[in-house]
């Protein structure tokens, strides 16, 4: 009996394998580990040696006599070819005074048919009520000379000087302490256009823009509430650029909103170019291969997550707004799922999750079967697999990369060239060089079938970040595969499970609601139910209104 017992345990040779598995998962486990400990306190020692290093400098305040205030404000800013000085004087008290702004980003009309003329025409001056000495004056310029929407009053240099570089108008009057901004820049922009990167064939066609204001009153547009609020922050230290953070005051959960202030607050660069920059800089977890922030050019997707309790951050010159906290669910849903109707959604979200799957692990798993484990392949393919593969001169883990990376080399060319004819030489160059490597035998015809659906599999997921994460992953598991066969893809996808548990964004749980387990949110995952039945808002943000308004 002990002698048939014996026969169904494992050979030495498996044994070996599982042991190598486990060593291998504790040693990427170590390494993980040493890597994110490190980055994190490189990152805070930097910080706060950038911190102590710059102390700022004493700002110079505007004193009062137009000439040293005009030469201090040339000497910081006059050297640019684009700033000009419109020099001129106020009629009522013959007062010298100077307009500055950026050559291009001025409103002209504004300058001249509302500024230039009401304080060169004595026509338009009236001073009853006014002493027209220091303070005084001011306020009779600001409340009967100046009829414009937007003025600000200004007291440092420096200050000044940013914002006229930064396409503002200044307004500097003899023997005042204090400078007048007139009006906002008017930057050149583009119409609004649909969302490029999240085509959809039902819903709104109206995306971000580069300008702020622009997406500000877009998401008013689409969010009429006087539960919209939006806080105004700025953001880069030596060229400043400004952010909206934006939330349902009356759904958001405090705690979350003090966390997302608290991280753009510490978030210090020179420039913030993109809001990619501020993603990276507020994530959680800088190792991880999966985004924590989402990004999207949508509006009604943002309304959608401040509805929920979530709050959304919108910078100057960018038409990605970025959305916390995330969960790993949100990255296969889109849009589309809430203006269709449930049963047509649900199916096109679960066939999301089967892609998602498909585009990370068919080529680990051809890998595994092809190399290591051809008995779980049915007989009769198994012997066509191996007909088509006796003219293949390369293991399998060359074959699938080389073709591998040819798909990939052929869909960022497929980027970068001219839209008329990038898609065309992307299915052309993919059909040659299939066909080639086939015909030249480098490549097993079975094998272009199963990176042909991998590609296509990761052009269904509808958040283009997420299927470069996908892309990048399957080449690790690829590698898996061709060290332990099916144990490593095996321990490979328990690793990325694993990884997804313990990962978070702004203390909210990945995964959720599958680990943490809560039943209620299920009702949004892999289906899409009936929007009767979505009576809540989802547990994980903890919003302080629980029921969704009808």
């Amino acid at each position: 009996m002990w002698n048939v017992i014996v026969e169904y345990f494992p050979d030495w040779k498996t044994w070996n394998q599982a042991l190598a598995t486990l060593l291998f998962a504790l040693i990427i486990k170590a390494i993980y580990g040493h890597l994110y400990t490190w980055g994190k306190n490189k990152g805070s020692n930097e910080e706060q040696n950038e911190e102590q290093s710059q102390e700022e400098q004493e700002k110079a305040s505007l004193t009062g006599n137009y000439d040293t205030d005009l030469e201090a404000i040339k000497q910081m800013i006059g050297g640019n070819s684009d700033v000009n000085f419109r020099d001129f004087r106020i009629s009522l008290r013959s007062s010298r005074a100077v307009l500055i702004y950026v050559e291009g980003m001025e409103d002209k009309t504004l300058l001249n048919m509302q500024v230039l003329q009401n304080l060169m025409d004595s026509s338009f001056q009236k001073a009853e009520g006014y002493s027209l000495q220091g303070e005084d004056f001011t306020s009779y310029v600001k409340e009967r000379l100046l009829p414009v929407s937007k003025l600000n009053e200004i007291k440092e240099i420096n200050e000044l000087g940013q914002f006229v570089l930064r396409g503002f108008t200044a307004l500097l009057i003899e023997g005042l302490q204090s400078a007048l901004l007139i009006g906002e820049p008017t930057p050149k922009v583009r119409s609004i256009d649909e969302p490029t990167s999240e085509a959809l064939l039902r819903g709104p066609r109206i995306g971000f823009t580069e300008v702020l204001s622009e997406n500000t009153a877009l998401l008013r547009q689409h969010g009429r509430s006087s539960d919209l609020e939006m806080k105004m922050v700025e953001v880069g230290s030596r060229i400043k650029r400004n952010m909206v953070i934006a939330y349902m005051k009356e759904i958001v959960n405090q705690d979350l909103l003090k966390e997302v202030n608290d991280r753009v607050a510490t978030v210090k660069m020179d420039f913030i170019a993109e809001s990619g920059y501020v993603e990276q800089l507020i994530e959680d977890d800088w190792l991880s291969p999966f985004q924590q922030v989402q990004n999207t050019e949508r509006p009604d997707r943002v309304i959608n997550a401040l509805l929920e309790g979530r709050i959304a951050l919108l910078l100057d010159g960018t038409p990605f707004a970025l959305i916390v906290p995330v969960t790993f669910s949100m990255l296969l849903q889109s849009p589309e799922d809430y203006y269709e109707r449930w049963l047509s959604s649900s199916l096109l979200r679960t066939l999301r999750f089967i892609v998602a799957f498909t585009a990370l692990m068919m080529p680990a798993m051809y890998i595994s079967f092809i190399s290591f484990h051809p008995g779980l392949i049915p007989t009769e393919l198994a012997v066509t697999i191996i007909e088509t593969r006796q003219a293949v001169p390369f293991p399998s883990i060359i074959e699938v990369l080389i073709l591998e990376i040819s798909i990939e080399i052929l869909r960022e060319a497929g980027i970068r060239l001219p839209k008329p004819i990038g898609p065309a030489m992307g299915i052309v160059g993919g059909l040659i060089i299939g066909d080639a490597a086939v015909q030249a035998g480098i490549v097993s015809p079975i094998l272009v079938i199963a990176v042909a659906v991998t590609a296509i599999s990761s052009f269904a997921i509808p958040m283009y970040s997420a299927g470069i994460t996908l892309r990048m992953l399957r080449f690790v598991g690829m590698f898996f595969a061709a060290m332990l066969g099916m144990y490593g893809t095996i321990l490979f996808f328990l690793l990325i499970c694993s990884h997804l548990t313990r990962l978070k964004s702004f203390g909210v749980p990945y995964v959720t609601p599958i680990a943490p387990y809560r039943l209620n949110d299920w009702k949004d995952l892999f289906l899409r139910l009936p929007i009767t039945l979505m009576k809540h808002r989802p547990n994980l943000l903890k919003a302080q209104q629980k029921k969704r308004r009808p």
